[in-house]
């Protein structure tokens, strides 16, 4: 009980101020978060375990993310004041469970970026022949710069970016389609590591070393709630914004997990 002063406190400085994003804004800010990670990752993942494998890996992933999206929904609409996930374990389990949570998002955001300018800089590698430290610092800093913009500029080159980036996936599919070849799904040979088979070729093991790839496809959906403060009506919109980034997100993992992996190898 002592804690309800302060807690009430904390909320009083952090009441949002009305902004003018609807869920459908934040639906598509939460897939801009993701997007990347269809690009890259699912392939390190079969890698990893194999189709069947990632599979597993994936699905695991998309369970618990499906979870706090829907968690995270909840407290949206009960508690809608800006700071997200931090905002939200302060309250349910005091300051200290709420800087645990808020040093646990600064280390995904800052580990985050750092994974994206290396497969930005792959990608700048093969169309133009370089990479390195310049490319990942240019890049860097290009979004570091749009973000220091304002909001509003920042959330427009996000949804311009992230629309691009779904029209390619989704083109990418269609074109791929005629080449689709289930059998290409299971062209890795089973090894010899335990409950190794055709459909999973590396075993338990495997989806134990694919799941931090399986994550990409979901990765940062949870940072919708930190824009809480840009949106009309926080308590409706929020929750769903995020759940609407979620289901769309899950379509776009069917379609590279699925077709694009299949159709992809087939080509090739």
């Amino acid at each position: 009980m002592s804690d309800q002063p302060v807690d009430q406190d904390y909320l009083a400085k952090r009441q949002l101020r009305k902004g003018t994003a609807g869920w459908i804004l934040l639906a598509g800010l939460g897939v801009s978060y993701v997007i990347s990670g269809d690009f890259a990752g699912w392939n390190f993942g079969i890698a990893e375990a194999g189709w069947g494998g990632f599979v597993i890996a994936a699905a695991l992933m998309g369970l618990m993310y499906f979870a706090l999206v829907l968690s995270l929904a909840e407290m949206s609409a009960a508690i809608p004041a800006s700071g997200g996930g931090y905002s939200f374990a302060r309250q349910a389990m005091g300051p200290a469970g709420g800087y645990l949570t808020g040093l646990a998002v600064l280390i995904e955001y800052a580990l985050a970026p750092a994974a994206i300018v290396i497969f930005i800089g792959a990608a700048v590698e093969a169309l133009l022949g370089i990479d390195g430290p310049l490319v990942y610092a240019l890049f860097y800093a290009v979004f570091i710069g749009i973000h220091l913009a304002g909001v509003g500029e920042a959330l427009k080159v996000m949804m311009v970016i992230s629309g691009l980036a779904v029209f390619a996936i989704v083109a990418t599919a269609i074109a791929l389609l005629g080449d689709f070849d289930a059998s290409r799904l299971f062209d890795i040979a089973p090894t010899e590591a335990a409950g190794a088979n055709a459909f999973m070729p590396f075993g338990w093991a495997g989806i134990w070393a694919a799941l931090p790839f399986g994550m990409w496809l979901f990765l940062a959906v949870e940072g919708v709630p930190l824009a809480a403060e840009e949106s009309k009506d926080p308590a409706r919109d929020m929750p769903k914004g995020i759940i609407g980034a979620m289901i769309f997100l899950l379509f776009t993992a069917v379609l590279v997990v699925f077709l694009l992996a299949g159709a992809a190898g087939a080509a090739a």
